[in-house]
C-alpha cells in the first residue's frame, strides 16, 4: 500500500453537448472516489455563482392570485415561466429590467431587454401569451446573482419596489450531477479509484467552468480548516515527474503496434498509453475484437516501456 496519499489527475473530459460534459479523474487513492465523487457534487449543486428571476410587476396585476387583462395565463403561470428564464449576470447587484410587447402573440424571453450586465440564454423561453390585438403588455423583471436557494420571504423583503411580486429563486446553474467509481490500477498498485463525474449546466455556465469553480470552493474550504499542518503528498501515480508524464499521453498510433492491434485498442476508445495502463490483463482480454496475439504485443510493448 502507498504510504502518501497521491493527487489526483484529470485523466480527460467528455462532452457531451453543449451543457454537458463527463470529467474523468484517475487515479484515486482507494475510496477517494465516493470523497471526492459526494463532496463535489453537493457543491456543484449548491454553491455555484448563477442568476435568477427574484422579482416582477407587469401592468394590470396587483397580486400573484390574479389574471392579466388581454393575456391568456394567469399570475400564477407567469411566475413559474419567469422562473425558467435562464439569465448570466454579470454584477453583484440587482438589475432591474422591461419588457414590452405589443399586440397579440407569444411573448419569450427575447423580447426581454437586457443590459450590458445581464445576457438571456435561452431567448426561446415562453413568458405568456396575448390574445388581445390591441394590448401592449408591459413587465418589469429583477435579475440578480447568488448562490444556492433563495426563499421567497428573502426575496419580497429585498424587493426593488413594494408592489412588485416575488418570487423563489435558485441560483445554480448546474441541473444535474452524477458519478460512478469503478476500480483501476497503476503499474503493481491495484487498489485504486476512477471516478466518472457529469455535470450538466442550464447553459449560463459550462460544465467545466462549474467543475473548477466547485473544486476551487473546496480547496478554500479545507484550506481555512488546516491551518499550518500539511500532509505529504506526490503527484498522481504513474506522472511522477514529465517525462512520464508525456510518455503516458504519448497516442496508440505511435507505439509502432501492429494495424490490427492498435485499430482493436483505438475501437475500444483506448487512445494512449494513460488509458492503456489502467486496464489488466483481464480487462485487455474482454476487449472486443482484442486476441491472445494482441495482448502479448501490447504486454511486449509495456515492458519494453517499463511500464
Amino acid at each position: 500500500m502507498s504510504k502518501v496519499i497521491h493527487n489526483p489527475a484529470l485523466a480527460k473530459v467528455v462532452d457531451n453537448g453543449a451543457a454537458s460534459s463527463t470529467f474523468v479523474i484517475e487515479p484515486l487513492h482507494a475510496g477517494y472516489g465516493n470523497t471526492l465523487g459526494n463532496s463535489l457534487r453537493r457543491v456543484l449543486l449548491s454553491s455555484i455563482r448563477g442568476g435568477s428571476v427574484v422579482a416582477f410587476r407587469v401592468e394590470g396585476a396587483t397580486h400573484e392570485f390574479t389574471t392579466v387583462p388581454g393575456v391568456k395565463e394567469d399570475v400564477v403561470d407567469i411566475m413559474l415561466n419567469l422562473k425558467g428564464v435562464n439569465v448570466k449576470v454579470h454584477t453583484d447587484e440587482a438589475v432591474e429590467l422591461r419588457l414590452e410587447k405589443k399586440g397579440a402573440g407569444v411573448v419569450t424571453a427575447g423580447d426581454i431587454k437586457t443590459t450590458a450586465d445581464v445576457e438571456i440564454i435561452n431567448p426561446e423561453q415562453v413568458i405568456c401569451e396575448v390574445d388581445d390585438p390591441k394590448k401592449t403588455l408591459v413587465f418589469d423583471i429583477v435579475v440578480e446573482a447568488g448562490r444556492g436557494y433563495q426563499d421567497i420571504e428573502t426575496s419580497s423583503k429585498n424587493r426593488l419596489h413594494s408592489d412588485m411580486i416575488a418570487l423563489d429563486a435558485m441560483f445554480s446553474p448546474v441541473t444535474r450531477v452524477r458519478f460512478k467509481v469503478d476500480p483501476t490500477r497503476v503499474g503493481q498498485e491495484t487498489n485504486l479509484d476512477r471516478l466518472e463525474l457529469t455535470i450538466e449546466t442550464d447553459g449560463t455556465l459550462s460544465p467545466r467552468e462549474a467543475f473548477e469553480e466547485a473544486s476551487a470552493i473546496l480547496v478554500n474550504q479545507y484550506s481555512a480548516l488546516a491551518g499550518s499542518t500539511t500532509v505529504e503528498s506526490a503527484p498522481a501515480l504513474g506522472t511522477d515527474t514529465a517525462d512520464e508524464a508525456s510518455e503516458l499521453n504519448t497516442p496508440i498510433e505511435e507505439l509502432n503496434l501492429s494495424a490490427r492491434t492498435a485499430n482493436a485498442l483505438i475501437n475500444n476508445d483506448i487512445r494512449t498509453v494513460h488509458d492503456l495502463v489502467t486496464l489488466s490483463e483481464q480487462d485487455l482480454r474482454e476487449l472486443k475484437g482484442f486476441g491472445s496475439k494482441a495482448l502479448d504485443e501490447v504486454k511486449d510493448k509495456l515492458a519494453e516501456l517499463e511500464l
